[in-house]
């Protein structure tokens, strides 16, 4: 069974891939941000080619060249670079995740495949196993966000037993704001030790109260100094300061959104 060398919790930064103005990956900016995510943000554990990195936007060379950079400009100074390798092809997804092992990465995360959907959860995991099985030595998580894919199978069920189907399996990244359904993943699995990772930022207090071992977003990239104020209050029993800092947090984020919509408009 993989075991990292470190239980992946705390905050994780979802990367942000740097583009050029002419569509190119900015591979020379990738050193700066490592050291800028450790020094400037605390934070020493990233998820590349997620969502936030847009990977599925790019094409599988590209992907393989950003996991390549991160992995070595991180190294020594990151504690854990996870690659994000799911896929709408299955040949694609395992490329990618022998690559990752190849490269020295930590672990590799899969969200469902989105457009031919698996109609239930054999069906998934089936497609994962088959990913996983492609780095064997490496800690898979399973990257849950049912907004994006439209895959609507319950988190509680998929690890129902799933480390029979894939023994590497090391936690979820839960992308989603069904804290009935995450609740019943902590609480179904608590002898499992699983990394339950929260991926909705404005909400990971709510989370950290249901069990949450640790949180991956895109704000950590730049809130993370905030986000970890919020951590340690939290951790001290202090509820009072960690609320006023997700409330801190969430004018942030209402701020951007509005911005957004405006620019859309």
């Amino acid at each position: 069974m993989a075991s990292p060398k470190k239980k992946l919790q705390g905050l994780v930064a979802a990367t942000i891939t740097p583009m050029t103005e002419h569509g190119e990956i900015n591979f020379s900016v990738i050193g700066q941000y490592v050291d800028y995510l450790v020094e400037e943000q605390g934070v020493k554990n990233i998820f590349v080619n997620g969502t936030t990195g847009e990977g599925l936007s790019l094409s599988v060379s590209e992907r393989r060249q950003v996991a390549e950079e991160w992995v070595a400009k991180g190294r020594n100074k990151l504690d854990q670079v996870v690659i994000h390798v799911g896929a709408l092809s299955l040949k694609d997804s395992q490329e990618l995740a022998r690559h990752a092992a190849e490269i020295g990465a930590d672990g590799i995360a899969v969200i469902a495949p989105f457009f031919l959907k698996p109609r239930n959860k054999d069906i998934l995991i089936n497609f994962l196993k088959e990913v996983a099985t492609a780095a064997p030595a490496l800690p898979f998580y399973y990257y849950h966000i049912p907004a994006l894919t439209g895959v609507k199978i319950r988190a509680e069920e998929l690890l129902d037993g799933i480390q029979d189907k894939i023994p590497t399996f090391q936690g979820l990244k839960f992308s989603d704001t069904d804290l009935l359904d995450f609740g019943q993943c902590v609480d179904q699995n608590r002898q499992q030790q699983f990394a339950f990772l929260f991926g909705v930022d404005e909400q990971l207090l709510s989370a950290l109260v249901m069990g949450a071992t640790g949180a991956v977003g895109s704000t950590y990239n730049y809130m993370g100094k905030k986000t970890n104020q919020m951590l340690e209050a939290f951790e001290r029993k202090d509820f009072s300061s960690a609320l006023n800092h997700q409330f801190c947090i969430q004018r942030f984020i209402n701020f951007v959104l509005k911005l957004v919509s405006e620019f859309l408009l």
